[in-house]
């Protein structure tokens, strides 16, 4: 019976869970009992601690990757920081590299305006001479050019200046300093005769047989009508067909003006007097 009952306590022991035996129990258990039992328990304990080492083990690897990861993430930030600091240098670079290519280009363009300006002077004080130098010439306009090898062109100025203002040939003579077509080349897509240059040693003689044909309107040679204009460059009397319409507005609105060489015009108001480049144009003028 005694036997039963151990083998019964030892089976309940078996089949009983993990939790700790009290004393009672304890003093019930025989000598071999017990020693199964601490040894169940050691068993037991042995694997716990097998499985914990296998835990920590894995811990420790896990834990060790980890790390690795780490190091490789604090590289690879590491790496773009210096990437980026890179990128900022040499963005840094190319904002310098463009605000010294944009002041050179504004230098430049400066410097360009200036040799336009200077440019654009000389040309006009070019001009301004050449007109100067003209300023006692005369152009007729519409002459044939077969009447040339007849006539002479001199012998053909003065008969016009006969024929058209015969007043001016009566109360002074008018002298030629020089006579010749211009240009000296005829262009053969050009079907109108060249035009004759005729140079006077006396600007007021220019000056009046021009007030004399604006005056008579109407000029003739040989009863065939011609015109007579004074002899400026191309620029100039571009210029002052710009300006006429300019100085038809001008006139009408109560003010005086005369045109200067090569491309100016002064306009007399009752209190001041003021001079406008040649853009200026009629619709411009207040």
């Amino acid at each position: 019976m005694v036997r039963n009952r151990n083998k019964s306590q030892m089976k309940d022991q078996e089949t009983s869970t993990e939790d700790e035996i009290n004393e009672v129990q304890l003093s019930k258990l025989t000598e071999l009992e017990f020693r199964v039992m601490m040894l169940r328990k050691l068993n037991s304990m042995c694997k716990d601690m097998s499985n914990m080492s296998k835990d920590i083990e894995m811990l420790k690897i896990n834990h060790l990757e980890m790390k690795n990861q780490q190091e490789e993430m604090k590289n690879d930030i590491s790496e773009m920081k210096n990437t980026l600091e890179g990128l900022k240098s040499r963005v840094g670079e190319a904002e310098d590299r463009i605000s010294e290519l944009e002041d050179r280009l504004e230098e430049i363009n400066q410097s360009e305006n200036q040799k336009e300006k200077k440019i654009k002077k000389q040309e006009e004080s070019l001009r301004e001479l050449w007109d100067k130098w003209k300023r006692n010439n005369i152009r007729i306009i519409g002459v044939p050019e077969e009447e040339e090898s007849k006539r002479g062109l001199e012998n053909i100025f003065k008969e016009i200046v006969t024929e058209n203002f015969p007043n001016l040939v009566k109360e002074e003579g008018i002298q030629v300093q020089e006579a010749q077509r211009a240009p000296s080349k005829k262009n053969p897509n050009r079907p109108t005769p060249t035009h004759i240059v005729i140079k006077l040693p006396k600007i007021k003689d220019k000056e009046r047989i021009l007030k004399a044909a604006r005056d008579k309107q109407q000029v003739t040679y040989k009863g065939n009508p011609i015109r007579l204009s004074a002899d400026f460059s191309q620029e100039t009397l571009q210029a002052r067909r710009e300006w006429h319409e300019v100085i038809k507005v001008m006139e009408k609105q109560g003010s005086e003006s005369k045109t200067t060489l090569p491309s100016k015009a002064i306009v007399q108001n009752r209190r001041s007097n003021k001079e406008l480049p040649r853009q200026n144009k009629a619709k411009g003028v207040h």
